[in-house]
């Protein structure tokens, strides 16, 4: 058992997976000798080669062009959208061509792509380079959609998107990089669809996911102080949903709370709060709560910045007011 950084994590899990597989390659803006701008890809051209860890143009649609192009073929490739803000430059690519392969030719041709992106706020980095844009692709037919809050699932869910045979949008939180977490020895694989429960309690149920779940599990902790046992379940994954684990949470403590970074309208805790009020409507003892970024673009400011995406404290105050 080793303790990594998310950032880390990252390289761990590639380099595991570009061990297993030869024909895996990786391509994106300066992953290469500069190892990632969030230096999440350091070391991988020293293991692997220029052959197989390729720096590109500044091109979002050339990366995803030749990284689908690559994958009709055979060749799994992990491609790199710097910024997630970046999916809207080459979406017609995620969304109307990935997306729609499988389908429009009968089964007869899978994209193994995976767009790892860093994604989400916190960093002060502003309008077009803090978005959390999650929901954007949890929308489009066809995409698996992956948000991991701690190092292990990185490297798990990691290996389980590059193995699977659809496109998978990997979104790697930048508020996350430097946090730290044990990240078991051997190949580590997890399974995409399946949330965790990361505090068990019996009053609340609080949704989350990336950076909302270590603030969920802080907010749950002085909940407790007041006499309020909230369970936390980490989604990990938005396409495959596991509407199981909510459902089954939900019917136990009887409320709902959903800790959204993205902008509030059509966020995914929307979706949830959907399916909630639908199958589990009569276990409720009141509304479904969304706590979210307000329908905003980001600021750059500090304070402002922290002042849109849901705080622990805001969390805690919604939750406590709801149950009174």
């Amino acid at each position: 058992m080793a303790e990594l950084s998310y950032r880390d994590a990252v390289a761990h899990g590639i380099a595991q997976e570009m061990r297993r597989d030869p024909q895996l390659v990786m391509l994106g803006e300066d992953i290469a000798g500069a190892g990632g701008v969030f230096k999440t890809t350091v070391g991988l051209l020293d293991q692997f080669g220029p052959d197989r860890v390729r720096d590109t143009p500044i091109s979002e649609q050339a990366i995803l062009g030749a990284a689908m192009g690559a994958a009709m073929t055979g060749v799994p490739v992990i491609a790199e959208i710097m910024f997630s803000d970046f999916l809207a430059v080459c979406f017609d690519i995620v969304a109307n061509e990935m997306a729609k392969s499988r389908y429009m030719t009968g089964g007869q041709m899978s994209v193994p792509v995976v767009v790892r992106t860093a994604n989400g706020g916190g960093s002060r980095f502003g309008a077009q380079h803090s978005q959390s844009v999650e929901n954007w692709c949890m929308m489009i037919p066809g995409l698996k959609v992956v948000a991991p809050s701690t190092p292990s699932d990185v490297v798990g869910l990691l290996a389980a998107s590059i193995r699977d045979p659809d496109p998978v949008v990997f979104f790697e939180h930048k508020s996350l990089m430097a946090s730290k977490g044990e990240v078991p020895d051997g190949e580590v694989i997890d399974e995409l669809g399946k949330a965790k429960i990361v505090r068990e309690g019996s009053d609340a149920t609080i949704v989350a996911l990336a950076y909302m779940v270590p603030r969920a599990l802080e907010a749950a902790d002085r909940l407790a102080e007041d006499g309020i046992d909230a369970e936390v379940i980490d989604l990990r994954t938005l396409v495959p949903l596991d509407t199981n684990a909510i459902l089954t949470s939900v019917t136990k403590t009887s409320r709902a709370f959903t800790v959204e970074e993205n902008p509030r309208l059509c966020g995914w805790g929307a979706e949830i709060a959907s399916i909630v009020a639908h199958e589990a409507f009569w276990d409720l003892d009141g509304p479904v709560v969304r706590i979210t970024t307000p329908h905003i673009p980001l600021p750059a400011a500090e304070a402002l910045e922290d002042m849109a995406i849901p705080s622990v404290d805001r969390i805690v105050t919604t939750v406590k007011e709801n149950l009174d």
